[in-house]
């Protein structure tokens, strides 16, 4: 086989799997573990990203109340508790990341316009900034411009109470590509790999919720 034929080939197969991804795999982790409802549904700080490209909801059941949950969510960040995700994956490309396995109280407090970094100070890794805090309802970071609607991004945490004892946590990111090649990118490269951090992330903080309050139920009836 030529080059030419051989370029050829290898164009429409990666053309072929890229069609494959955006049509089949694309559309399923964009909203995993939603409910039609929840994919849909509009959550505090979607107006913040004017003509948003690049839209994510996905969602998890926890077997505990909202007020159980939120402690997780505010002491996310780099250099407080991280992210509940892959850390040895994170620190493998310098982001610092120390995973909490339990509640930290001098991390429970965040004020609007407090920033939340996703790496260390230095690292080129965009921060976000608190735009919404509902305490056990929802947390809402944005990328400059929220207060104005022209953010470029946001990251959205709501919570759910659907039954005594039971909780959802609904994620969802919103951004905006300046760029097509950007938007490419972002469709290819960023949103996969978005995925499984997040994924990771809404596992881990089911995981750490659900032990606490295992532990705390274990301890009461001792």
């Amino acid at each position: 086989m030529g080059i030419e034929r051989l370029s050829r080939a290898l164009g429409i197969a990666g053309a072929t799997l890229a069609g494959g991804y955006l049509l089949a795999l694309r559309p399923w982790h964009r909203r995993w573990g939603t409910t039609d409802d929840e994919a849909t549904e509009t959550l505090p700080g979607d107006d913040f990203v004017d003509d948003a490209d690049w839209q994510s909801t996905r969602a998890i059941t926890i077997a505990a109340p909202a007020r159980a949950v939120w402690p997780w969510l505010v002491q996310m960040g780099q250099g407080r508790s991280g992210f509940y995700s892959y850390e040895r994956l994170e620190n493998l490309f310098g982001l610092q990341i120390d995973d909490a396995g339990g509640n930290r109280p001098n991390q429970q407090q965040l004020d609007i316009g407090d920033e939340v970094r996703l790496g260390p100070r230095g690292s080129g890794l965009p921060s976000f900034h608190v735009a919404v805090v509902n305490p056990g309802q929802s947390l809402v970071l944005s990328a400059p411009g929220w207060e104005t609607g022209e953010s470029d991004a946001t990251w959205a945490f709501a919570l759910h109470e659907v039954a005594p004892g039971a909780t959802r946590l609904v994620i969802r990111f919103r951004g905006r590509s300046e760029t097509l090649s950007g938007r490419m990118m972002n469709r290819l490269v960023t949103e996969p790999i978005q995925f499984l951090m997040e994924r990771k992330m809404l596992k881990g903080i089911r995981t750490r919720v659900e032990r606490g309050r295992s532990a705390a139920m274990n301890g009461r009836y001792r």
